[in-house]
């Protein structure tokens, strides 16, 4: 029986009444009504918004999932107990304290991003399912923070957020909540600490200032060594360029002389071939004596001359005779090499037997 405007209505009649006002009350309302808890109020026809599922309960029990769209429920019967938000949820961490491998506290907050993938499963399988999972975060962050060192932490934090997010998973399988990623928002570091990797930082920073200074000098000795060493190729390659062409030089410059004295001697062997060659001959001779005479004692005090230093005669006739031996020992080497002669042998000329005589006096 329901009671309405003060006064008490039959059964039959009272549920027609309530039924056309509940159906006309449905078409008019732009939305549900809700009640103070914040679910929504049965009235027989419902329209279920996009993104939300309405868990309904028959007398108690479960009954069904109502779908986004129009729904139809039977009024006191049914009731709306779940009303939950398939969109992903934001919730904030709170902060909390951890201690790290290497005994170091640290204080730690993050954000959890949450996703019912069952409504059944969310609103039947814990009884606060944001609570659970957030307490579940802590204790895995803790935990984790617990197998890493302070230097680490800082170094693996996509590791770490990985590794919180496999673990919320796994155990919120059994209560339809799925956590698609964990992200770390501030690592507060005790002052003491902070001041320590400060410096610590600050002494890394002069290590590598100097390991670069001594990496520049080595490699400024060995650019500087190289070029010396470079220079010094060079210089050596260039006095033996040097040295090769002088003597180049020195060799043409000899080859050179002796041919010309090899054509003064033939133009001299040819002069003398001539008719009173030997009288220029002496003649020049003399002249080279005398010339050499009146150059003595110039260069140094200490002089050896001949006996007969002033006898211009005998010496030109000693030169003489020393042209005229090795000229005869020449033809007569040249006439053991060729074949003998049938002709009678001439006399000696007028010149040999001059030499001759010349020579034994």
């Amino acid at each position: 029986m329901l009671v309405r405007a003060g006064r008490w209505v039959g059964p039959g009649l009272g549920l027609l009444q309530c039924s056309q006002q509940l159906k006309h009350s449905a078409w008019l309302a732009p939305a549900p009504h809700r009640l103070n808890s914040g679910l929504p109020v049965n009235i027989g026809v419902l329209f279920v918004p996009q993104q939300e599922a309405w868990v309904v309960e028959r007398m108690g029990k479960f009954h069904r999932i109502l779908e986004p769209g129009l729904n139809f429920l039977i009024p006191l019967l049914d009731r709306i107990h779940y009303v939950q938000s398939l969109k992903e949820i934001v919730i904030n961490v709170p902060q909390q304290s951890a201690v790290t491998l290497d005994n170091v506290t640290l204080q730690i907050d993050g954000v959890l991003y949450l996703w019912v993938m069952d409504p059944y499963k969310a609103s039947y399988g814990v009884e606060d399912p944001e609570y659970a999972v957030t307490q579940l975060a802590q204790t895995t962050m803790r935990s984790e923070l617990g197998k890493l060192s302070l230097d680490r932490v800082f170094r693996e934090r996509e590791s770490l957020n990985a590794n919180i997010v496999d673990a919320i998973n796994q155990a919120s399988d059994c209560w339809g909540i799925r956590c698609p990623r964990y992200e770390i928002k501030d690592i507060h570091v005790p002052p003491h600490v902070k001041e320590s990797m400060q410096m610590q930082v600050e002494a890394e920073r002069r290590k590598r200032a100097t390991v670069l200074e001594s990496e520049g000098t080595w490699e400024s000795a060995i650019n500087v060594a190289e070029g010396q060493k470079q220079a010094q190729i060079l210089a050596s390659e260039a006095e033996e360029a040097e040295q090769i062409n002088k003597a180049a030089g020195k060799a043409s410059a000899m080859l050179v002389k002796a041919r010309a004295k090899a054509e003064a001697i033939q133009l001299l062997a040819a002069a003398l071939a001539q008719q009173h060659g030997n009288a220029a001959a002496s003649l020049s001779v003399a002249e080279q004596y005398v010339s050499a005479f009146s150059k003595l004692a110039k260069d140094s005090n200490t002089i050896l001359l001949p006996a007969n230093t002033g006898d211009v005669t005998n010496m030109v006739a000693q030169a003489l005779g020393i042209y005229t031996t090795l000229t005869k020992l020449q033809a007569v080497k040249t006439q053991d090499e060729m074949p003998p002669a049938c002709e009678d042998p001439q006399p000696p000329t007028m010149e040999v037997l001059k030499a001759e005589q010349a020579n034994s006096s």
